[in-house]
């Protein structure tokens, strides 16, 4: 039986016979203060090739009616799982009316229900991405089954809502009916609706003779922290870019961004009408990473209007080219559009993007850029570094290879030639190989159609005046991590070779580049005559400027120079290569941890990139948890603790840099001096100048310091009245979850694995908590639970839900051999779902990764 699956041929037979025209969505949300279910009234026309049996997608407590072409059909007959079979559907035009009572959900799918506890008012979102527009509505769910989509909306007085269309005046004598046009012709999964009584800025863009609405949107409690004027800046400079970039006017009558509470991804592409999670709206000072971060959301999003809903892939094996191409034109804007704030915008890519994609890449669930995705199992757990980092960084690489201004014509044509339409890749490639004059079949089979990571080293021969005799770089393709598939593959890598030497300065001494040489790479060795007879550099740097996706590794000299004066790079992106190289040596086990730190410890008190120096301070308090041996971790967390402490203080006051080491000395505090200083800074008795403790730090201290026992459920509570939020609910979740003690852990975990009432952010705040690095032996028994758990948790919960607990509850910190065997054993004996056991064995390949982490480290021990 399909369950609430569906699977690739299933949806290629429905295309064949199936031409959907329109839809007519009645949706009675009148009772959505009290939660429950909700009336759905659909009426779809489509045409059929041909007299046959298909069906409609439904996931709803209750079905009502089902009238095909004026023919009752007996729900109790022809409805199950989340499945209307149609047999009555005749050649050319059919018509199809379903009512149903749909369900409220508090998961983050279909039509998510929320309760601000500060004005004790329901706030309503849709989020239908893969598959849940049928929790709403009956739909063909299926990318290339577009249709123009009506919405009429009862909802309580005094609300709003919004769709994908402009909002329009309610009607009734409440002023409680709202009748939205018809949609252009776009797919079901994003379409939206945003209901509630929600706070609203608007604003416009103007340009080419044309003035697009804007509005942006969130709940009144946290109005006064939205800054509109910073948002707006950034998506008409978005609109301003990409309208030059695509040639192609924005495609929808209005653009509106709902900042949504509980939303389980960062934001969502839905047609005019993006949603966001609501953590982007800060209550408190961050730092200017998070507001590079919350703006390449923004674009990100502002990009899937043109890439993703004018032109939509046929299926979902080719969602990474929606996500990549939105995450590369995004940071390319950071770069490059006029006025932006963060022109270092690639820096913070290398930096973040491309981690995540090496270290998914290295997981036993790699796959080509372009996976096979079998059903809808498949597509909901491919959302990862693959599909969004790997493949945008592999168009970076591609857009250096073809030339940016040819990609970006090809892409114009794209645009003109398949609006409204579904596409595959092919299409995409056909277009840039008209502008470019490339063919790029093999470069797409070797990048796109195979999975697994290379690595280039210099290989570098100098004579005795110093002179470079001969210099070739080489590329190396590891094998697959084990139970991955595919072969190792050697591929071509447009790179650029960057040679730094050291300049006294009366500051010190810098790395200054001081030549660039622009290469393509094939196959295993490729010599690069152009540096022979050149003085040897003091570094040579591979794959500068990031152009293509690869580890790079640098030659002995050049790893001593930047061991030396990491930190003496003038620009920030080769620190960010040279840093990423360090971290990717790290989890390799070629550089142990200790050496890791002593590395970080050395450049970072001089690196000025905020996002680095938070990336560092994640990566270092992972590699000490995690890959340190375990008999030396204490000691490497003490001195990291106490750097941690000495930059606090030094830092400027009230800089970002600042506040980033707070929140690092919070994360890793653990001497009676550190934890009297949070304690202090919670409640007044001690200050660093310059330093806010605002509503979000206070939260952090205390979360730390209940982990460590120095705060009880009296602390919390006294903190929650403080801040009587959604968001100081989930802080305290956090907090409670996290204290020491076996009762605590006792009643977190029955609350996410022995009850499923917990909503979606509030699970995701207990698993936070309940999993600290510092209470192994606290934690050591629910590994036991978790394999015997697990099963039953992933058949009877949501996807969401049941992934943040596969994931979020695997026994990461328990890095042993026996947890690689208990691993074994249940995917031997348990038969997970592919989905699952995906899952499963990406958390296995941790640990395994740990365990090697922690030999290296042990070899490097003095002895």
């Amino acid at each position: 039986m399909p369950g609430t699956n569906l699977t690739r041929a299933e949806a290629q037979e429905r295309a064949r016979l199936l031409t959907v025209d329109a839809y007519e969505i009645e949706l009675d949300l009148s009772g959505a203060q009290q939660g429950g279910t909700f009336r759905s009234e659909t009426t779809v026309r489509f045409d059929a090739a041909e007299a046959g049996g298909t069906f409609i997608d439904l996931v709803a407590p209750t079905v009502h009616e089902v009238v095909l072409n004026g023919t009752a059909l007996d729900p109790a007959k022809v409805f199950a799982d989340s499945r209307i079979a149609l047999e009555g559907v005749t050649p050319g035009r059919n018509e199809l009316r379903v009512v149903a009572d749909c369900a409220y959900t508090n998961t983050g799918e279909g039509l998510h229900r929320f309760v601000d506890p500060v004005d004790e008012q329901a706030y309503l979102y849709t989020q239908f991405e893969v598959p849940d527009a049928r929790r709403v509505f009956a739909s063909f769910e299926q990318p290339d089954l577009k249709a123009v989509f009506s919405f009429t909306v009862t909802a309580p007085e005094g609300w709003t809502v919004i769709s994908n269309s402009p909002t329009p005046k309610p009607e009734g004598e409440a002023g409680t009916v709202w009748r939205f046009e018809p949609t252009p012709r776009i797919s079901s999964y994003i379409t939206a609706l945003i209901v509630g009584p929600y706070h609203a800025v608007h604003s416009t863009w103007e340009g080419d003779g044309r003035s697009v609405p804007l509005g942006l949107y969130c709940r009144p409690s946290l109005a006064e922290h939205l800054d509109a004027d910073a948002i707006f800046e950034v998506t008409r400079q978005g609109f301003d870019w990409f309208q030059e970039q695509f040639d192609h006017p924005y495609p929808f009558a209005k653009y509106d961004q709902l900042f949504v509470p509980e939303f389980n991804a960062g934001a969502m592409e839905n047609a005019g009408a993006v949603t966001i999670r609501d953590q982007y709206v800060f209550r408190s000072k961050v730092t200017d990473a998070a507001y590079e971060v919350r703006a390449e959301t923004i674009l990100h999003e502002l990009a899937h209007m043109w890439f993703g809903d004018l032109v939509t892939m046929e299926w979902w094996n080719d969602l990474w080219l929606n996500e990549s191409f939105a995450t590369y034109t995004s940071v390319a804007c950071l770069a490059h559009a006029p006025g932006s704030r963060w022109p270092h915008a690639w820096t913070s890519f290398a930096n973040q993007m491309k981690t995540w994609a090496y270290r998914q890449d290295q997981l036993p669930s790699t796959h080509p850029i372009m996976a096979e995705i079998r059903d809808l199992d498949d597509v909901l757990v491919n959302f990862d570094g693959i599909t969004y980092a790997k493949g945008a960084s592999v168009l970076k690489q591609l857009v250096a290879y073809v030339g940016r201004d040819e990609f970006f014509r090809g892409v114009q044509a794209y645009f003109k030639r398949h609006a409204w339409g579904n596409t595959r890749l092919t299409d995409l490639l056909t277009a840039l190989e008209e502008t470019s004059g490339r063919d790029l079949k093999a470069w797409s089979k070797a990048w796109l159609e195979t999975a697994g990571i290379n690595i280039l080293r210099p290989v570098i021969d100098v004579d005795g005046a110093g002179n470079i005799t001969s210099f070739a770089v080489r590329q190396e393709a590891p094998a697959l991590p084990e139970g991955a598939t595919g072969e190792p593959t050697l591929r071509p890598h447009r790179i650029a070779v960057g040679l730094y030497d050291l300049e006294s300065t009366g500051d010190g001494e810098r790395l200054v580049r001081t030549d660039r040489i622009e290469l393509d790479v094939t196959g295993e060795l490729t010599q690069v005559a152009e540096l022979t007879g050149r003085p040897r550099p003091a570094v040579v740097l591979l794959n500068d400027d990031d152009l293509s996706y690869a580890k790079v590794r640098l030659d002995d000299e050049s790893l001593a120079t930047v061991t030396r004066h990491l930190a003496s790079f003038t620009e920030s992106l080769p620190r960010a290569l040279c840093w990423s190289a360090a971290w990717d040596m790290t989890r390799d086990g070629e550089l142990a941890t200790r050496d890791y730190l002593e590395l970080v410890l050395s450049g970072i008190g001089r690196e000025s990139d905020i996002g680095v120096v938070q990336s560092l301070h994640r990566q270092l308090k992972l590699a000490l948890d995690l890959y340190a041996a375990p008999e030396w971790r204490e000691a490497g967390l003490r001195r990291w603790a106490n750097a941690a402490l000495e930059h606090l203080r030094a830092a400027d006051a009230g800089s970002d840099h600042q506040l980033a080491w707070a929140r690092a000395l919070a994360s890793v505090a653990r001497t009676d001096e550190q934890l009297d200083l949070l304690a202090g800074l919670l409640d007044g008795t001690a200050s660093v100048d310059g330093l806010a403790v605002d509503t979000e730090l206070r939260w952090t201290l205390l979360q730390r310091l209940a982990a460590m026992g120095r705060a009880d459920e009296a602390a919390i509570e006294a903190e929650l009245r403080r801040d009587a939020t959604s968001a100081g609910e989930q802080h305290a979740a956090t907090a409670r979850a996290a204290l020491p003690t076996p009762e605590a852990k006792a009643a977190a975990w029955a609350s996410v694995v022995e009850s499923d009432t917990l909503p979606n952010a509030v699970q995701e705040a207990v698993i936070s908590g309940f999993v600290q690095t510092d209470q192994r032996e606290l934690l050591e028994p629910y590994a036991e639970k978790y394999f015997t758990s697990l099963k039953g948790v992933w058949e009877s919960r949501s996807h969401e839900m049941a992934q943040q607990i596969a994931i979020g509850l695997y026994p990461t910190v328990q890095v042993s051999p026996t947890t690689l065997e208990a691993t074994d054993r249940w995917l031997a004996d348990a038969a997970p779902t592919a989905a699952l056991r995906r899952l499963v064995t990406e958390s296995r390949a941790g640990v395994s990764r740990a365990l090697g982490a922690q030999s290296a480290d042990a070899a490097a021990a003095p002895r």
